[in-house]
């Protein structure tokens, strides 16, 4: 196989990729169920995307979080969420969960983040940034294996 023939995977098996498709769906109603908010689940959702580097889940979820409600400030503060006075604490340990959840490899959810995090979230919200956080990384590699394209977007000029 060629770079230039990377396989598609959602294109290679779509029975597969429809799966993960209803799965997010099912996921997004837990969220809903449990509490969170469209706009935070796409907050985390595009901050996991961009610890895994995946350009294309970061296109799709910021359109999606400016259309939940977030802000450019929210979006732009993401990637130092920790320095920022821009998340409330609840945002902040959704976004320390995902963390942990997207680098799982390294020793699983710490008994501090567990902890902290647990002190703050319900366990509903828990169980539903966490199924959240499954979903979002499970896309991310397949968008990465797959090298799906982000091509810029066509500029507008603003007349006078």
């Amino acid at each position: 196989m060629s770079e230039e023939t990377r396989v598609h995977l959602s294109k290679s098996e779509p029975t597969a990729y429809k799966a993960l498709a209803a799965f997010s769906a099912e996921v997004a109603k837990v969220g809903a169920a449990n509490g969170i908010e469209n706009r935070l689940s796409e907050l985390l959702q595009l901050h996991i995307s961009q610890l895994n580097g995946c350009a294309f889940c970061v296109r799709v979820h910021v359109d999606a979080a400016l259309k939940a409600g977030a802000t450019t400030d929210d979006i732009a503060q993401l990637a130092t969420w920790r320095e920022s006075g821009v998340f409330t604490e609840r945002e902040r340990a959704a976004l320390e969960l995902g963390e942990a959840f997207t680098f799982i490899h390294e020793g699983g959810i710490p008994d501090d983040v567990y902890d902290h995090v647990g002190g703050i979230l319900s366990e509903k919200e828990y169980t539903a940034l966490s199924w959240i956080s499954v979903s979002i990384n499970a896309f991310n590699r397949i968008a990465i294996a797959g090298r799906y394209p982000v091509p810029p977007r066509p500029t507008t000029k603003v007349s006078n």
